[in-house]
Formats: structure tokens, C-alpha cells, sequence
């Protein structure tokens, strides 16, 4: 094991180590990916792969240590050129093609496989829920032996499957950057409010402490290549998937306003139309459990107390139902 392959003390503190992943390099420089985990000896057959939003990184060491108290290895990744795994010189956030993600999902299950797991729960928030859906969908769809683990079910906190803005905008938006991501693609061609972020972090109005300078509240520029992409994969998910897995989908009951302040911003989904979480839940597989969860933040996990353990609980008795069956 070369040394940039070796766990290492994480940022998290706390006897969390990570790792990188080497993912070759771009236009921009050399690539790689980072595994995050819990220091010490694996314990059970059974993992959790977490996978991050947009303007995101793992940082949530509740949840890692939630689904540690249930008996699951709990793994997390930052994907290429987010958190940990973005460099100087890099475009924060971005990729051509969500299908790229398969090269740091595959070797961190891989990697996840080699400390003595057999059975594998995937959960995405957000982008990385929509990210997590395709590659699911490809990889149980398909052969598992190359990965030498079995993926057992699918999580997704708030997956993000439509675009949260009025039907014209979706209908006539998307092709137009599309045209433009041709040319430029890297143009920014959109840019996150700061309310959310505010809203959970503790130098403003909330209770979260995280690293600004990886997810800040402004968010990081929308490009037109990285929209493209993610509006291709939209389109994937209203085609129908085919997971052959279980899914369990979570999601706040109601929508909140994404464009401006409210008092709502932690107690509704403030960044994405549930409704359209809702739509392309149905989309995904023929087991497929869909869970309303009043008054949850656009990240479940986040959300404030009582709200959160209705989200843990939520998971935990979803597990429950796939360990008897």
C-alpha cells in the first residue's frame, strides 16, 4: 500500500481516519477521491457508504456514528474536487458526467469489500442521492463480483430529481445551457442562495459546525457543463430506473421557499420541490418505501431535534424490515 493509500488522521478528529483515492488527473491536475471512516478494527460484515451533496462534504459524524450503534461500518466519501478531495487550481464541484463518479464509488467499494464486508447500504443526500441512484442502478443491475460486495439497499436523504425552478424555466433552461456548455463549459450559469446555509451553521442562526471554506453559504458557481450533467441524469430518472435492491426514500412533507429568507428554512425543504422528490421516487425500482418526515430540514440529518431522530428512526426500522427479510 503506497502511503497516499494509507488511512490518516481525518479532519473530523475523534478517531476518524481517511484516505485518498487516486483518480488519475484533468485539465486541471491530478484527481482523487476521499474515504472517510471510524478508526479502529471493522467489526461487522455490514457497511453504510455515504455519498454528499452539491456544495457539500461529510462532516455529519452523528450519522456515521447512528448507523455504528446499529450494528454498520459506516463509510463516507468526498467525491473529486469537493472537501477534502479538492485541490488548489481546481473548479470546485464539477464534472462533466456523473457517470465519472463509478471510478471513486467502485474503488471505495472495493476498498470497503478488502476490510471484510459482504453487504452494502449506499446513502446519497441530495446531488449525491441522485448520483447514488444511477450508479446503484448500474452496479445491481449488473455482475457485483468485480466489487466483491453485495449492495443490499439504497438510502436517499432529499434526493435531488428535478429542478427546482417553474416548468418554463426546466423546459426552455435546459437546452439552452446545453447549447452553451459546448462552447463554454465552464460558463457559470447559476449560483445557490445563502439562507440554508445560515440557517444550519453556528456563526449565523444555527446549530451545525463545519468548514466554511469547504460549504459555504453562498454555495459555489453553477457551471454549465456540471448543470448539463446533472439535467442528463434528471432525465434518466424520469425514464425509470430499474434498481433491483431495496429503496428507501426520505424526505421533508413540505417544501419551503429556496429564493429567499423565511423562518421555515430548517423545518421545510428549502432547497428542493418535494413534490418532484416524491415523482421520481416512484421512478426508481419496484421496492421502493417513500417516508414523509414533518418539518425535516432539506438535510434530514440536519434538521433540528425532535425532527432528526424521526429521520433516524425512520432508518432505523427500514433496516430492521431488510435484516428479516
Amino acid at each position: 500500500m503506497s502511503p497516499a493509500t494509507r488511512w490518516k488522521p481525518d479532519i473530523l478528529g475523534n478517531d476518524w481516519v481517511a484516505r485518498s483515492i487516486p483518480l488519475g488527473s484533468d485539465d486541471e491536475g491530478p484527481l482523487d477521491a476521499t474515504l472517510v471512516r471510524k478508526a479502529g478494527a471493522r467489526n461487522s460484515p455490514r457497511a453504510v457508504l455515504y455519498i454528499h451533496g452539491f456544495v457539500d462534504y461529510f462532516f455529519q459524524a452523528h450519522e456515521g456514528e447512528f448507523f455504528e450503534q446499529l450494528g454498520y461500518d459506516f463509510y463516507a466519501i468526498d467525491l473529486r474536487k469537493y472537501g477534502r478531495s479538492l485541490h488548489q487550481g481546481q473548479t470546485p464541484n464539477y464534472v462533466e458526467n456523473l457517470a465519472d463518479y463509478r471510478f471513486e464509488l467502485d474503488a471505495a467499494a472495493r476498498i470497503i469489500a478488502s476490510e471484510g464486508h459482504t453487504e452494502l447500504i449506499v446513502l446519497g443526500h441530495s446531488t449525491g442521492g441522485l448520483v447514488a441512484s444511477l450508479w446503484v442502478n448500474a452496479r445491481t443491475n449488473r455482475s457485483e463480483h468485480d466489487l466483491g460486495i453485495e449492495i443490499t439497499g439504497l438510502i436517499l436523504n432529499s434526493p435531488w430529481f428535478d429542478l427546482n425552478k417553474p416548468w418554463i424555466t426546466r423546459a426552455l433552461g435546459t437546452p439552452l445551457i446545453a447549447e452553451l456548455s459546448k462552447f463554454a463549459p465552464r460558463l457559470k450559469v447559476g449560483s445557490l442562495k445563502p439562507y440554508y446555509g445560515r440557517a444550519l451553521h453556528s456563526s449565523a442562526e444555527g446549530e451545525w459546525d463545519y468548514d466554511l471554506a469547504l460549504k459555504p453559504h453562498e454555495g459555489f458557481p453553477v457551471r454549465a457543463a456540471w448543470f448539463t450533467a446533472v439535467r442528463r441524469a434528471h432525465a434518466q430518472i424520469a425514464r425509470g430506473l430499474n434498481i433491483h435492491c431495496p429503496v428507501l426514500v426520505l424526505a421533508s412533507e413540505r417544501s419551503g421557499n429556496a429564493e429567499k429568507y423565511h423562518h421555515e428554512l430548517v423545518t421545510t425543504d428549502s432547497v428542493l420541490n418535494v413534490e418532484h422528490i416524491a415523482a421520481g421516487a416512484s421512478k426508481l425500482g419496484a421496492q421502493v418505501t417513500f417516508v414523509p418526515i414533518a418539518q425535516g430540514a432539506h438535510d434530514l440529518a440536519l434538521s433540528p431535534e425532535p425532527l432528526r431522530t424521526s429521520y433516524f428512526d425512520a432508518m432505523r426500522a427500514w433496516l430492521a424490515g431488510l435484516s428479516v427479510n
